[in-house]
This record gives C-alpha cells, sequence and structure tokens, in this order.
C-alpha cells in the first residue's frame, strides 16, 4: 500500500484508536464514498482489496507481493462480484469482509505484543461497542434477513439442484460446477454417457471418485476436477470467482 507508513501499536489503546480510524475508512467507502468505491473495483482489473487505513481514510488496491504478509489480508477479488450482485447485496458482502479484517488485524497487533487474557478481553469489548460496518451499511433489521438467505443458499447447495448451478454459472463467467442431478425427461443414451463421465471423474486432490452429493469444481488452467472441500471452495465463494485456478496452477504464476 502506497503513503507515509503508520506508528505500530503496541497498547490496548493504541490498537483501539488504530481499529476506529481503519472502521471510519470502510465506512467512508461504503457510504458517502460509495460511487467512487463502486468505479474503483473495475471487474476486469486484477483481484483487488478494499483497505482502511488508521488516519480513517480507504483505498482500494491489489494484495501486497510479500508472503506472509505484514498484516492479515482482506478480502481477495471484491471486484469479481460486484456486477454479478445488487449493489445493495455487494456492499454488505464487503461490509461483512471488512468486519472480520478489522478484527484479524486488531488481535494481530494483540498477538505480536503479547496481549493477555485481561488485555485482549478489555480490546474486544471496546470493539464490541461499537457498530460493526455490516451493521451502519446495512441497517441493524437486515441481519436477520442475511443469516436466512445465508441458510437457504448453503440447503441449496447440499441439494445440488438446477437452480442452484444456474445461478452459479451466471454469476462465475469461468467456473466450471458439478452437473445436476438428471431428470426422468432426459434421454437414456445422454444420460448413459454423462453417467459414465462423472463416474471415471477423480478429485486432483484426494484422488477420490466423483459423488452426486458432493460440490466440485473446476480448474480453468489445468482443467482438472476438485472436490470443494479439498480446495476449500464452497458454493458461496464460487458464485464470486471470474476464473478459478487450481493451488497448483496458482503457485505457477510468478511474482515480479
Amino acid at each position: 500500500m502506497e503513503g507515509m507508513p503508520h506508528p505500530i501499536p503496541r497498547t490496548v489503546d493504541e490498537v483501539y484508536s488504530d481499529f476506529k480510524g481503519r472502521r471510519a475508512g470502510l465506512i467512508k467507502a461504503l457510504t458517502a464514498d460509495v460511487e467512487k468505491f463502486y468505479q474503483q473495483c473495475d471487474p476486469e482489473k486484477e483481484n483487488l482489496c478494499l483497505y482502511g487505513l488508521p488516519n480513517e481514510t480507504w483505498e482500494v488496491n491489489l494484495p501486497v507481493e510479500e508472503v506472509p504478509p505484514e498484516l492479515p489480508e482482506p478480502a481477495l477479488g471484491i471486484n469479481f462480484a460486484r456486477d454479478g450482485m445488487q449493489e445493495k447485496d455487494w456492499l454488505s458482502l464487503v461490509a461483512v469482509h471488512s468486519d472480520s479484517w478489522l478484527l484479524a488485524v486488531a488481535f494481530y497487533f494483540g498477538a505480536r505484543f503479547g496481549f493477555g487474557k485481561n488485555e485482549r478481553k478489555r480490546l474486544f469489548q471496546m470493539i464490541n461497542d461499537l457498530p460493526s460496518v455490516f451493521e451502519v451499511v446495512s441497517g441493524n433489521g437486515k441481519q436477520s434477513k442475511e443469516q436466512s438467505a445465508t441458510h437457504n443458499n448453503s440447503s441449496k447447495s447440499k441439494s445440488g439442484g438446477k437452480m442452484q448451478s444456474r445461478q452459479l454459472e451466471s454469476h462465475s463467467k469461468g467456473v466450471k460446477m458439478s452437473p445436476p442431478p438428471k431428470e426422468d425427461e432426459d434421454s437414456g443414451e445422454d444420460e448413459e454417457e454423462e453417467e459414465d463421465d462423472e463416474q471415471g471423474a477423480t478429485c486432483g486432490a484426494c484422488g477420490d471418485n466423483y459423488g452426486n452429493d458432493e460440490f466440485w469444481i473446476c480448474c480453468d488452467v489445468c482443467e482438472r476436477w476438485f472436490h470443494g472441500k479439498c480446495v476449500k471452495i464452497t458454493p458461496a465463494k464460487a458464485e464470486h470467482i471470474k476464473q478459478y485456478k487450481c493451488p497448483s496452477c496458482s503457485n505457477k504464476r510468478v511474482r515480479v
């Protein structure tokens, strides 16, 4: 990230002040500066992250090159989901990930500088007294609705129905999903051919065979299939992936 380096917080009060500054910047991006933020999250660009800075500003930028990074990194690729969702839902999704990142950064500092049980408890209580970024962006009353929607999406992913597959396909151009269950009206010949293909498929990570009740995803580079659980990709995450690269193909990318 660009700009002058910020002082490293070392006490509970300093970490809390850092948290408040970053939180204010994120809220500004998702409310007052939402048009500017929306324009910067171009889906045609590389994986982008939303950073909140301690001086109450924000920036959309590429992830840092160093591995591991100095600080926990925000959610990667928020720009890929921008045009596949309603703007309000997309902003809420970014807000949820922003809340997770803020806590990760605060407790990273706590771990780095040896906060004890009482210090961690005090820090969390101070943070918890503030409304979350999600609550500010979407409103308190919407939370139960979001939880219900998440539950429904989870149920659909387990069923593997056609509706879920179509929704995922519309959101992710390059992601190949596992085929839906066959309907009775399908021709016997086509059904037999597809079943043969499915039975012959094996996971590129664990080597197990294809199962109708499991979520699978195909790498757009090497075209190997993987269990979602083996590569830590859920149906919900797959909705926001423009082009999926398996861990092996991702590691082949040369960082300059």
